[in-house]
């Protein structure tokens, strides 16, 4: 297998097609139909590429990009009928990698395909990767990626940007609005949110959960990451 692919196409026949070619070279493929449908994919199988158009019944591929960047790093290659100057800059500036204009070969589609994913792991296996270790466990900054003893654990987009932001700041009390701010982008909202997903972390980093090693409670004040001495 090259490699996951996510399609977000609402013209089925479009959809299938790609499908089949990409299935062809090898890659593993899932396909949708919106948007929303899209944020579930990414959650729960994490692909490695997104074809994304831009005509989508709901919410449009312009701001599915938007609210994907910049915590998803995967590769973004638009498809889309719109084929204007401004349609192509939005996209690009917005955080795609690649723009096809519609009609197009399915070969060359799979042309780019792999020219995205050659692009991506060469830039990989050049670039030093950041990573952070804390007892048993590494987080790697650059693929998102957290694991345990070389166990990979699985974390949704935000329990994986909450778990970052905390780890920036080793050592420092930071309080609800500071996280929420931080993490969502957003200095307003349920700050609830946030001891949820305190809780979710613990669940999946701490031995035990009700008493913490890492993911600490300053109460009246905050949470605090704290690094262990070894």
């Amino acid at each position: 297998m090259q490699g996951k692919i996510l399609i977000i196409e609402d013209v089925k026949e479009l959809a299938e097609l790609m499908a089949l070619y990409l299935a062809r070279e090898g890659f593993e493929i899932r396909a949708v139909k919106s948007a929303e449908d899209g944020f579930e994919i990414l959650e729960a199988w994490k692909p490695e590429l997104i074809i994304l158009d831009i005509n989508l019944p709901g919410m449009d591929g312009f701001e599915f990009l938007q609210k994907i960047r910049p915590g998803n790093r995967s590769p973004v290659l638009i498809v889309s009928a719109r084929d204007s100057d401004e349609d192509l800059i939005r996209g690009l500036s917005g955080g795609a990698d690649e723009f096809v204009t519609k009609p197009f070969s399915p070969n060359v589609l799979a042309a780019r395909v792999r020219a995205l994913f050659r692009r991506v792991r060469d830039y990989e296996e050049k670039e030093p990767r950041r990573v952070l270790r804390f007892g048993p466990f590494v987080l790697d900054y650059d693929a998102c990626i957290l694991k345990k003893s070389e166990a990979r654990i699985s974390l949704s987009n935000k329990e994986y940007a909450c778990l970052a932001y905390l780890l920036e700041h080793p050592g420092k009390t930071l309080n609800p609005e500071t996280i929420y701010a931080g993490v969502w982008n957003n200095p307003y909202g349920d700050l609830t949110t946030v001891a949820v997903y305190i809780q979710r972390l613990r669940k999946k980093i701490e031995e035990d959960p009700a008493n913490p090693r890492y993911i600490k409670t300053v109460f009246g004040m905050g949470y605090c990451f704290s690094l262990p001495e070894d």
